[in-house]
């Protein structure tokens, strides 16, 4: 017979793990229930929050009884925004559930041989906080102030920002002046109900090898009031600051960056040191979050790959070119693709400015591109990928396995599509470990590199 619950109605649960997004597991009346805020092994008093047919989300009321891995969180805001919902969890028990994540999702997912895969303990940080190298924060007006923030779970409601645990200080000391000038200066800001304003969402984004920053306003219209103002108070204040870039992205879109930008001042990009090789960075060009943990990634991949001085590599979803110019000699050759035009351009640059002589980068899909060079001849015997969180496209498996280069190795920032790609991969590769990697420690977010050998 079907239990009836009831939005609100509370009962004593004991969590047995963490799901994939770090809330806490149990069952109540055998249905599965998901609890914000617990932990595994604890006893907690769960209030439901939502119900569905298959599964009960809750929020933790009262813990009756606390896992020795919980911590008191040092984000203030714990509880009320994201990205730091693990931050009640003591760091070597995050690392441990990271792990976790991987084998949970071989688990759902069964590639082949997947009991026997070797998934190595997680890699982490010495200092596990204020690692984050950009902010893309919503901009709002609440109480007649300019703020930037993050909205609170589930909602638009913003939940303004001037120190938050993951991000660098310098990054939010930035944001923080932005605010101030836009307010100062009256520059219009954008109202969500309203459709109406000009300044949206700020983009600040450092450079920890040198201190550069770069601005970007993401704006309603191409107009934007005071702009000289702007600029120099600006240079006057943040002398940090050294491109200045605006991005136009009208009407009431989910997206955050719009097709147009324009440079209003300073340099068009700022420089970014990793692995002994120095990278230009537009303002839309992908980058790695977490430059210190960047590095071990590489680390970690360059040792998955393990390339020959002559191997011709196809970086894939390459971004402004970091992997294969960190993986790869300056001889080598490097075929890379990418789908924003911003990011193969500097991929070019920065081949030229690191002495690659061999690099060939196209705008495109990994999925086009890849099919077409092979019938046009190329014939790569290495091949990494680090694609997006929805993971390799059919078309692209299934070149790849049609050419079946001899070295394949595989980043992951999503374990589940990982594992679902896994599963017509491991037909033709073995698996021979997994390295999960803590690029988003306070997160559930996790990181993975795979190591293949052809069968």
């Amino acid at each position: 017979m079907a239990t009836t619950v009831k939005i609100g109605q509370r009962f004593p649960l004991t969590i047995k793990r963490l799901d994939i997004n770090g809330a806490g597991i149990g069952y109540y009346q055998r249905k599965i229930t998901f609890v914000i805020g617990a932990l595994p092994g604890e006893v907690v008093v769960a209030e439901v929050t939502a119900i569905h047919d298959r599964y009960l989300e809750a929020k933790t009321h009262k813990i009756r009884s606390a896992s020795p891995d919980r911590v008191t969180p040092t984000e203030p805001l714990f509880g009320q925004i994201g990205g730091v919902e693990l931050n009640h969890l003591a760091y070597p028990a995050q690392l441990r559930f990271k792990r976790d994540v991987v084998a949970q999702a071989l688990a759902k997912f069964k590639p082949l041989g997947w009991q026997h895969y070797d998934l190595k303990p997680t890699s982490g940080m010495t200092h596990p906080t204020h690692y984050r190298n950009k902010a893309q924060f919503p901009v709002r007006e609440i109480d007649g102030h300019v703020r930037a923030g993050l909205y609170a779970p589930g909602s638009h409601r913003l939940i303004p920002l001037t120190h938050f645990l993951t991000q660098a200080p310098l990054t939010m000391k930035v944001v923080t002046t932005l605010c101030q000038l836009l307010e100062d200066l009256q520059i219009p800001i954008y109202n969500e109900k309203k459709h109406a304003g000009i300044v949206k969402t700020l983009v600040v984004r450092e450079s920890f090898s040198t201190g550069q920053v770069q601005v970007t306003f993401i704006t309603n219209s191409a107009k934007l009031p005071k702009q000289a103002q702007l600029i120099t108070t600006i240079a006057a204040q943040l002398p940090m600051v050294v491109s200045i870039a605006q991005n136009i992205n009208p009407g009431n879109t989910s997206l955050i960056w719009g097709k147009d930008s324009r440079l209003l001042a300073g340099q068009p990009y700022i420089q970014e040191t990793l692995s002994g090789r120095t990278f230009q960075l537009s303002p839309q060009a992908f980058l790695q979050l977490n430059p210190k943990q960047t590095e071990q990634l590489y680390a970690i991949a360059k040792d998955a790959l393990q390339l020959a001085p002559d191997d011709t590599l196809i970086d894939a979803y390459c971004g402004i070119g970091t992997v294969g110019m960190s993986l790869a000699n300056r001889h080598q050759s490097i075929y890379g693709m990418d789908t924003i035009p911003e990011a193969i351009a500097d991929a070019k640059a920065n081949a030229k400015n690191n002495g690659f002589n061999n690099t060939h980068y196209f705008v495109g899909k990994a999925e086009t591109l890849f099919p077409k060079w092979l019938k046009e001849g190329i014939r790569p015997n290495a091949v990494i990928v680090d694609p997006p969180r929805s993971g390799l496209e059919r078309p692209f498996i299934d070149a790849l396995l049609q050419l079946s280069p001899q070295k394949f190795a595989y980043i992951s920032c999503n374990p589940s599509t990982l594992a679902r790609d896994l599963v017509p991969l491991a037909k033709h590769y073995q698996v021979d470990w997994i390295q999960s990697i803590d690029m988003f420690p306070q997160t559930a977010r996790c990181e993975a590199v795979v190591k293949f050998t052809r069968r």
